[in-house]
């Protein structure tokens, strides 16, 4: 008996021996690691494969998207005199998030080619904004 047995009333292993029986046993299952080997490459290898395919259908649905989306803008002609009103992209939500986002009503002065146009307001004859359109 070891010293360790008259203390404890179990017998003690050292983790070398569980490692090597463990090493055995999984040796003992799979006499054939090298075959193994080659069936897990194979797999990561069908794993990349598939991945490769996912991304490129997502890519593929993404311009479908992309082009049915930029049909459906439509194109405003803006005509000197007529009256629009501004969005104001950078109107944070917190301070009055119930205030609306739009701007105006301001007059068109001059358009531009490339959908550029200057802006006046009514109320102030001084103001005087640029603005590209979508």
């Amino acid at each position: 008996m070891t010293p360790f047995w008259l203390v404890y009333r179990k017998a003690y292993h050292l983790l070398v021996e569980v490692k090597h029986k463990a090493y055995w046993a999984a040796k003992e299952c799979n006499s054939e690691l090298g075959g193994v080997g080659i069936e897990r490459k194979l797999q990561l290898q069908e794993l990349e494969c598939i991945r490769l395919k996912a991304y490129e259908n997502s890519r593929l649905y993404k311009e479908k998207v992309k082009v049915v989306h930029d049909k459906n803008i439509k194109r405003r002609k803006f005509r000197v005199g007529d009256q629009v009103l501004l969005y104001n992209s950078r109107l944070r939500l917190l301070p009055g998030k119930l205030r609306s986002r739009w701007d105006g009503p301001y007059v068109v002065e001059k358009v531009e080619p490339y959908g550029v146009v200057h802006l006046s307001n009514p109320s102030s004859p001084t103001f005087f904004k640029s603005m590209a359109t979508v």
